[in-house]
């Protein structure tokens, strides 16, 4: 499925924030598109110097370690601790930060997962920065012997907890098929998982805008495309 989706050949964005080196996560063939549409890309330390290699100015790369801020404008980004690992191949293993993300607005807060294995980091990420109006909680590619790395449904709904936050959309799911369950089991798991435990959930198709600050009901679709 990945496959299918472009990236846009007239658009442009502000900035894109990177979570780490794996191949699912940074494109080499997706940067070089971007590179000259984007204002600034953020990543964790060691990652930036993969899009200066790439041909990204170096201007507009900015590297952060575990807790620093970067202020742009009236946006604040936070990396955060997550639990996995990181390298494009067998000789630079760990060599490069990873990380999650927090997102402060003057309007809301976000958390990005990036990818993690479940660990008592999101408890302190949300006891220090939260909450947050929206949680982007990793949930997909998870088995029982990869909980160092990926966490199952049961995981993201404790960690979206753990982090005070309001408002649950899954990622890491739906794209690229690296594990052994069903590609739309995530989607069934986790919203049945929200709806138990009266946590808001939106499933916004690929590429759907969302606005925080309305109400809308977003329809099941992973269930008409199986």
């Amino acid at each position: 499925m990945a496959d299918l989706i472009q990236p846009c050949s007239s658009c442009s964005a502000k900035g894109v924030i990177i979570s780490h080196d794996h191949y699912d996560h940074l494109d080499h063939g997706s940067i070089v598109k971007l590179k000259d549409k984007v204002d600034v890309f953020v990543t964790p330390l060691g990652v930036g110097q993969h899009l200066v290699k790439w041909g990204v100015d170096n201007t507009k790369v900015h590297q952060l370690d575990w807790w620093q801020e970067k202020q742009l404008g009236a946006l604040t980004l936070t990396a955060t601790p997550a639990r996995h690992f990181s390298g494009r191949g067998i000789l630079d293993a760990n060599e490069t930060l990873w990380a999650s993300w927090v997102i402060n607005t003057p309007q809301a807060s976000l958390f990005f997962s990036g990818d993690s294995g479940y660990f008592d980091g999101f408890k302190e990420i949300g006891d220090r920065l939260g909450p947050f109006d929206l949680t982007l909680m990793e949930n997909g590619a998870y088995d029982r012997d990869w909980a160092d790395v990926h966490m199952t449904p049961e995981q993201s709904i404790q960690a979206h907890l753990d982090l005070h936050g309001k408002t649950l959309m899954p990622i890491h799911n739906g794209t690229f098929d690296l594990a052994l369950h069903p590609w739309y089991e995530p989607f069934e798991r986790l919203s049945e998982l929200a709806k138990s435990s009266n946590v808001p959930f939106i499933t916004p198709i690929m590429g759907e805008r969302v606005a925080l600050k309305q109400t809308k009901t977003y329809q099941a679709w992973w269930r008409l495309a199986q």
